[in-house]
């Protein structure tokens, strides 16, 4: 029986996530989520796209992603290998990282991709690592509600949805579960 075809063209945004293998840690430490992070720029040099929003969570991840010429499945082949190759040599460890294939989830409008940005920075919450998504460093919140610059990722499109002051605005959103009084396609 053959998978599924997932749906693709040039622009379509996802929700991408990944899961440990038997949902074990796919993040040690800091390092782990910082050479993640890195091989994320190496891939991106081979296949561009828009990163909008991620959360690098314990033993698993969420990325919000935006293609521009390549399938996600380039993308991802690439980043989950690349990244369980660093993950095996650094722990001294063999075997599969990651849990069967990433899952990508679509999103066709507006109010979708904002609420995936949201359910995404809100995961650590969620998790009861933190009361408060900005409290989590490895997720892309900070640079969405303070002047704080993540070179990973594209913020003006998810911003350009909400009032001004946006950054405010959106914080209220996440936070407090506004809805935008603004949107575009």
């Amino acid at each position: 029986m053959s998978r599924k075809h997932r749906i693709w063209y040039p622009g379509a945004k996802y929700h991408i996530t990944s899961r440990g293998n038997r949902r074990a840690a796919i993040f040690y430490d800091d390092f782990d989520h910082q050479a993640y992070l890195e091989i994320l720029e190496e891939v991106r040099n081979y296949f561009p796209f828009q990163l909008h929003s991620y959360c690098l969570m314990t033993n698993h991840l969420h990325l919000q992603i935006e293609t521009i010429h390549h399938h996600p499945k380039e993308i991802m082949k690439m980043l989950n290998s690349q990244y369980a190759m660093h993950f095996n040599k650094r722990h001294h460890l063999v075997g599969h990282v990651f849990q069967g294939r990433y899952g990508a989830e679509i999103i066709e409008t507006a109010e979708y991709f904002l609420e995936v940005s949201r359910y995404i920075h809100l995961n650590p919450v969620e998790a009861n690592m933190v009361k408060n998504p900005h409290d989590y460093t490895w997720s892309s919140y900070s640079a969405y509600i303070s002047n704080d610059l993540n070179p990973h990722i594209t913020t003006s499109k998810i911003l350009s949805h909400f009032p001004e002051p946006q950054k405010e605005s959106y914080r209220k959103y996440v936070e407090g579960a506004d809805a935008p009084s603004k949107h575009h396609s």
